[in-house]
């Protein structure tokens, strides 16, 4: 008797043992996995573009690689183009701050309201070139950055817009009236309309198909969006200059994502975030609107430059609208005095 109740207790206890043993091993596996879960952290960037546009080169991608790079690994971005998380450009902007995606591509003009201090970089006169227009943005960046309940990793700008149509060559400002006009911003619609023409907004998607189909006589774009939407295969006439300012984009952060990450995370975001990821955008349209333009002229499309004395007429024209909007308020400042902050020494016309 004595002898069983020993080997008895003996196999209780390993029995026992065996179970602590099992469950510390699996609290150990748990933990070691939530710990090495931790040490990467994925973020995701969502966009309405094709894969393939000139951002993911020039922009996004850089962005993962280079945050990888100095993290080490722990700090990632994943693409979602397209559309994947959401397909209609105007709402990223929503998507990002109700946490559908950490980062997200939007155009301030695409939804003007919220953000009138950045679309007022498409303001006739103010600049030309994608690179100019970024460097008036990033001048006046401290202000515009209050527009956003976001944190800003890029503002910057495309070309002014070009004109492309399919039927009727404009060479002055009667030649816009009666046609129907598709323009990038509601901004523009008033200038659009004060030269004779009807101005509408339209998906870039569909660009192509309306131009094609008769739906819009011409498009207001800037010269990377031949290249983009492969606008030189409906359009038979290119006028190189417009009375607008370039189109701003913007690439944000959720703000509580930002916040949530440590120091030394939020260090690596800021680095890579620099001036010189902006200018890199502006870079990127630069380089796909001189393609555009040769895309247009290999393919046929008459190419047309105004005489200076035809761009006075399209100012001409233009005026009374352009300068009513001087004393409009902005907040707390007014049109005119942005416009002196987007050009530097300049004074506003």
């Amino acid at each position: 008797m004595y002898l069983l109740r020993h080997l008895t207790a003996l196999n209780e206890l390993t029995v026992t043992d065996m179970r602590r043993g099992f469950i510390l091993v699996l609290v150990l596996l748990f933990a070691g996995g939530c710990g090495e879960k931790s040490e990467i952290r994925e973020l995701s960037l969502a966009h309405f573009l094709s894969a393939g546009h000139v951002l993911n080169d020039g922009m996004f991608t850089p962005l993962s690689q280079q945050l990888e790079k100095l993290s080490g690994g722990k700090l990632t971005v994943r693409q979602y183009p397209a559309g994947a998380l959401n397909s209609s450009a105007p709402a990223q902007y929503s998507i990002l701050l109700s946490g559908v995606s950490d980062i997200a591509l939007i155009i301030p003009a695409y939804t003007a309201d919220l953000f009138p201090k950045t679309d007022l970089i498409s303001f006739p006169g103010v600049c030309k070139t994608a690179i100019e227009c970024t460097e008036a943005l990033q001048r006046a960046r401290s202000i515009l950055e209050a527009e956003y309940e976001a944190k800003v990793l890029g503002l910057w700008s495309n070309d002014a817009p070009m004109l492309l149509t399919r039927d009727k060559p404009v060479r002055t400002p009667e030649d816009m009236h009666g046609l129907k006009i598709r323009v990038s911003t509601r901004s523009a619609i008033p200038y659009i309309e004060a030269l004779g023409a009807s101005a509408i907004m339209q998906s870039a998607t569909v660009l192509h198909q309306s131009l094609t189909t008769g739906v819009i006589d011409g498009v207001a774009v800037s010269p990377s969006g031949i290249e983009s939407f492969q606008l030189h295969e409906p359009a038979n006439f290119l006028t190189t200059w417009l009375p607008l300012s370039g189109l701003p984009f913007a690439l944000l952060m959720n703000r509580g994502v930002y916040e949530a990450l440590s120091p030394e995370e939020q260090g690596w975001i800021d680095q890579v975030a620099d001036l010189s990821f902006s200018t890199a955008g502006a870079d990127a349209f630069a380089r796909s609107g001189a393609n555009g333009l040769r895309m247009a002229k290999e393919a046929g499309v008459h190419i047309i430059d105004l005489s200076e004395s035809e761009k006075r007429r399209f100012n001409e024209a233009i005026a009374p609208i352009r300068d009513a909007r001087l004393s409009q308020e902005l907040g707390n400042t007014t049109v005119a005095e942005l416009l002196r902050l987007f050009r530097g020494a300049q004074q506003a016309d």
